[in-house]
């Protein structure tokens, strides 16, 4: 057999276990359709492989990019259910809630990620993101936690409507 032909056999038929290799380096700059196409191929491994946390991470990030935010959080909570001590499925699950700006839960997880390290660089990469949810909850955005009724503001708007409706209604 010649070499030609084993490499090309071996591109045809990749390891069960190999993830497919990221089409795009900026995620900005993937056309829609290359990353329908990708996000399928993903999805069919998915199935072929359910118990890979690494395919479904790779496609909760996928979704990700593609603004798909409830398939991403799905996927990236199954990649999290399937191993619990995957650092990189920890660290893209932190990281779409940072994205999501929810700090408190991106904190908390990003934390959980830094503890699953393995790593210097998985190490680094967990403590500026953690840096970075921190800089950004302390700066210039507040987690605003809905704990008071609102139905005292609802009946003051409200009257305050009705008056202008009526004093609209005299003239």
């Amino acid at each position: 057999m010649s070499t030609a032909l084993v490499s090309t056999t071996q591109r045809l038929q990749p390891r069960v276990d190999a993830l497919p290799a990221v089409p795009w380096r900026d995620p900005h700059g993937v056309s829609p359709v290359e990353l329908a196409v990708y996000i399928q191929q993903l999805e069919e491994a998915c199935l072929a492989n359910p118990h890979s946390a690494d395919l479904r991470t790779c496609l909760g990030m996928a979704h990700a990019v593609n603004y798909d935010v409830y398939k991403s959080m799905d996927a990236l909570e199954e990649a999290r259910a399937i191993e619990p001590d995957n650092f990189w499925a920890q660290l893209k699950y932190a990281e779409l809630h940072y994205r999501l700006r929810i700090l408190d839960k991106a904190e908390e997880e990003t934390r959980r990620a830094a503890a699953l390290a393995s790593s210097p660089l998985q190490l680094a990469l967990a403590r500026k993101q953690a840096q970075d949810v921190r800089t950004l909850k302390h700066s210039c955005v507040r987690n605003v936690h809905w704990t008071k009724p609102l139905t005292v503001p609802a009946l003051v708007l409200s009257f305050g409507m009705v008056a202008i409706f009526v004093v609209m209604l005299w003239k």
